[in-house]
């Protein structure tokens, strides 16, 4: 997993072989204005054939075991 581009965007995370895209959040992201844009890229995404993940950058800074094992448990599961 890694920073790939997904159709016309970058996501920050990408698994092409389970179809999962990881985005990892800061603060702006709970601005009205970007939770739009946000939506809109989750959006395009799904219809892309990918599960989305977002987890706030707090979340990583703070409990990584945590968001590995979120992230872990997704790609288990065999599917977006």
């Amino acid at each position: 997993m890694r920073e790939l581009q997904v159709g016309v965007y970058i996501a920050d995370f990408v698994c092409r072989e389970k179809r999962v895209v990881v985005e990892v959040d800061g603060g702006h992201h709970a601005e009205e204005v970007v939770i739009a844009y946000d939506n809109l890229r989750t959006r395009y995404f799904e219809s892309s054939g990918y599960g989305v993940l977002r987890v706030w950058n707090n979340e990583v800074m703070e409990n990584i075991e945590g968001v590995l094992e979120m992230i872990l448990m997704r790609l288990e599961s065999g599917g977006p």
